[in-house]
Formats: structure tokens, C-alpha cells, sequence
């Protein structure tokens, strides 16, 4: 069970997210507007997922998803969002995010995309660990 956050202006979003997870298996540790202000209760949750809302990748978005990169730097970033297009995804990855969830929900593709992000990253991870000599030798 991974332990989530998430983070958006509509209560009403959260509540609807939240629930989708719990149902799927994930434990929802917390929730709150997107307020920087909240950033640091948040961290100490120590979450594995966090699931924002930034609106339109602008100024205030921009400064969220780089302070949750530097608070979390191993917890995954799902951008959650109704509008996802190819600018908006190219922009997004530019600043930490690893996986997208779409308004409104479906949980069926909420918790393939968890998943299927969680497997992408972690075949990666072997690859490097692979690509080293010696990495995967005990001592």
C-alpha cells in the first residue's frame, strides 16, 4: 500500500481522487488546496504519490511542482488535470512529474496510469542498476 497526498483547490476533486485510491489499495495520508502554505504539513506524511492539480502550468504551478521536487525528491508526481495536451505534458516532465491523471476520473485509468508509471520507473531503475558494473554484486 503507498501512501498519497493529494493536492487540489476542489474539495470536492479530493474527495472524489481519495476515493478512487483508497478503493484501488493506496492509503491517502492527506489532502489540501494547492497553498504552499501547506507544503511543509505535508512533508512530514512522507508520501510515495503525491496526485496535484496546478491549473495551467504557469508561475504558481511552476514554483509547487519545483518545491514538491525539492521537499519529496523520491515521491512520485501525478499532474491531475482535464486539460492534458502535448504542451502541457512536455512542460510538466520539465519540472518532476512522472505520470498524469485526467479529469474526470475513471478509476480503472487512474490506477492503470498509477501503476503503469510505477513499472515504467522501476525498469528503469533496473536498467541503470544493470548499465553499472558491480552495482548488483554483494560484498
Amino acid at each position: 500500500m503507498l501512501k498519497v497526498i493529494i493536492l487540489d483547490n476542489q474539495a470536492v476533486a479530493r474527495n472524489l481522487l481519495g476515493s478512487v485510491l483508497t478503493n484501488g489499495g493506496h492509503e491517502v495520508v492527506g489532502d489540501s488546496n494547492t497553498n504552499l502554505s501547506n507544503l511543509a504539513r505535508l512533508v512530514k506524511l512522507r508520501p510515495q504519490i503525491i496526485c496535484v492539480d496546478v491549473g495551467e502550468i504557469e508561475n504558481e504551478g511552476i514554483t509547487l511542482l519545483k518545491a514538491l521536487r525539492t521537499e519529496l525528491p523520491k515521491a512520485l508526481i501525478f499532474l491531475v488535470s482535464s486539460k492534458i495536451d502535448a504542451a502541457t505534458i512536455q512542460s510538466a516532465q520539465q519540472y518532476g512529474v512522472s505520470g498524469f491523471i485526467v479529469k474526470p476520473f475513471n478509476a480503472v485509468a487512474v490506477l492503470s496510469s498509477i501503476r503503469n508509471t510505477i513499472v515504467r520507473i522501476a525498469k528503469l531503475r533496473k536498467a541503470k542498476v544493470e548499465l553499472v558494473p558491480g552495482a548488483g554484486d554483494s560484498p
